[in-house]
């Protein structure tokens, strides 16, 4: 290809170039080591990554595709039962909550009325008892006698 003498030392080549070496023609009084049918491994057809099918050794052959179970495809409840009893449960709850509140401060606000309602009344019969004892001392109470007197002067200086 290239001549050997060019004038230029080995050196001075900017390049090294590989010569290879010639192949030989196959020869077959050469052994060769066969792969006997009874030793091969069973072949099975997959596909590939552009959709081709490609022979493929079984054992080295991802494992077949599982078929999924049919789904239920009935109409689900618009609220879930589980979140309406919770619902209910919390919105009772509240209602229990907001009845009891009421009713415990009805109680509070009789118990108040009750002892302010009472104590006029005790007042009231406490001065009914007393009223009748002094009625009964035949006039030893005490009197107060009111006495108003008007008296009008006029002066005429004329």
């Amino acid at each position: 290809m290239y001549p050997e003498h060019t004038g230029h030392l080995p050196a001075e080549r900017a390049v090294t170039i590989h010569q290879p070496a010639p192949l030989a023609p196959y020869d077959l009084a050469a052994p060769v080591a066969m792969d006997p049918y009874a030793e091969r491994q069973p072949v099975v057809w997959v596909p590939d990554a552009y959709g081709r099918m490609v022979p493929m050794p079984k054992h080295l052959a991802p494992p077949p595709a599982v078929a999924s179970e049919p789904r239920d495809l009935t109409p689900l409840p618009l609220l879930d039962p589980v979140a309406q009893r919770l619902m209910g449960a919390g919105i009772g709850g509240g209602a229990l909550s907001a009845g009891a509140g009421y009713g415990i401060s009805e109680v509070i606000n009789a118990a108040a009325g009750f002892s302010g309602g009472a104590l006029i009344w005790i007042a009231l019969v406490v001065l009914a008892l007393r009223t009748p004892a002094r009625a009964i001392t035949s006039g030893k109470g005490s009197t107060v006698n009111i006495r108003k007197a008007v008296i009008k002067r006029s002066h005429f200086h004329g």
